[in-house]
C-alpha cells in the first residue's frame, strides 16, 4: 500500500493495494484505509454469494461533501452509485455515519453492482432486477436516502398502484415518490423470488442471464411459471401481508384529524343537551 499525493484529479490523494485504489480529499484518509481494509472482506462475501469471481481492479472515489456528490449522481436520493463501464464507485462519505448507511453495507452493495455487470450483458439487464439483486446482496440496505418508516410498497399494492416491472427496464422514474417505491419494488420482487423457491433460483436466473436469456425469460425458466403469473402472485402477496395495523398507520393523521373533529361534535352536542336539560328541570316562579 503506498499514498500518492495529486493523483489523477487536483488535489485527490490515493491509496491502493493490489485489488483497489481508493481516492480521496486528504481529511478523508481515515475513511480511505478503512475502505482498503474492508475491500476483501466485503468481495470475498459478495463473490461467495454469487459463485463469481471479480476480475476487474476497481477504483473507489470518497466524496467529502454533499454538495460536490450531487454535482457527480445528479439524483438526491442516492448517497453512492456505480460505473460499470470505469468499474468505479463514488460513495458520498458524509453520509456514511448515518443510519442504515455504513461503509461497509454501501461498499458491497455497488460492489455486487460491478460484479453482476461484469457477467451480464447491459442490454438484457432490467434496472430493476440490478438494483433488486444488489440490495439483497447487501443485506436489504440500498444507496437510496429514504425514511424506513414510511413504505410506498404496501400501500401501493393495496390501492392497486404498483408500477410493472416492465416499466423500470431502463431506469427508474424522475418524481421522488414513485421513485422510492421503484427502489422497493426491485427489492421486493428478488427477496419474494427467494423466499419462495429457495436462494437457489437467483443463482439459476443469473446463469441462464449469463448464457443470453434475457431477465423475464430466464426468471419464467427458472420458476417454471410465466413471469406476467409471477408478477401477480408477488403483487397478492403484497396484499395478503398488508395488516389493518399497517393502513391504519399509513393514515393515521388523517385518522387522528377525523377522531378529533367527530370528538369535538359529540362534546358539542352533549354540552347542548345538557344545556337544554337544565332549563327544563329549572323551577318555575310561582
Amino acid at each position: 500500500m503506498f499514498l500518492v499525493n495529486n493523483a489523477e484529479a487536483g488535489e485527490l490523494q490515493a491509496l491502493q493495494t493490489g485489488d483497489v485504489e481508493v481516492f480521496f480529499d486528504a481529511s478523508l484518509e481515515p475513511a480511505a484505509k478503512e475502505v482498503l481494509h474492508l475491500y476483501p472482506i466485503v468481495r470475498e462475501d459478495i463473490e461467495s454469494l454469487f459463485a463469481w469471481k471479480l476480475h476487474s481492479k476497481p477504483s473507489v472515489l470518497l466524496i467529502k461533501t454533499r454538495k460536490d456528490f450531487l454535482k457527480m449522481a445528479g439524483d438526491s436520493l442516492v448517497v453512492a452509485f456505480a460505473v460499470p463501464q470505469k468499474n468505479l464507485i463514488v460513495i458520498d462519505n458524509s453520509k456514511m455515519l448515518k443510519h442504515p448507511f455504513s461503509l461497509a453495507t454501501t461498499l458491497k452493495h455497488e460492489l455486487a453492482h460491478l460484479l453482476l455487470h461484469q457477467y451480464i450483458r447491459a442490454d438484457i439487464f432490467p434496472r430493476w432486477l440490478d438494483e433488486g439483486l444488489c440490495q439483497w446482496a447487501s443485506d436489504g440496505i440500498g444507496e437510496i436516502i429514504r425514511d424506513p418508516k414510511s413504505s410506498f410498497l404496501n400501500r401501493a399494492a393495496y390501492s392497486g398502484k404498483l408500477i410493472r416491472l416492465r416499466e423500470l427496464q431502463q431506469g427508474f422514474p424522475p418524481d421522488e415518490k414513485s421513485r422510492l417505491l421503484a427502489y422497493e419494488e426491485s427489492k421486493s420482487f428478488v427477496t419474494y423470488l427467494a423466499a419462495r423457491f429457495g436462494r437457489e433460483i437467483v443463482f439459476k436466473v443469473l446463469y441462464y442471464m449469463e448464457s443470453g436469456l434475457t431477465a423475464e425469460a430466464a426468471i419464467q425458466k427458472a420458476s417454471l411459471i410465466p413471469f406476467e403469473t409471477l408478477e401477480k402472485e408477488w403483487q397478492h402477496s403484497l396484499i395478503k401481508k398488508t395488516t389493518w395495523f399497517a393502513l391504519l398507520s399509513y393514515y393515521l393523521y388523517e385518522i387522528l384529524f377525523t377522531l378529533m373533529a367527530f370528538i369535538t361534535v359529540c362534546a358539542f352536542i352533549r354540552r347542548r343537551i345538557k344545556k337544554k336539560h337544565y332549563w327544563d328541570d329549572e323551577p318555575e316562579d310561582v
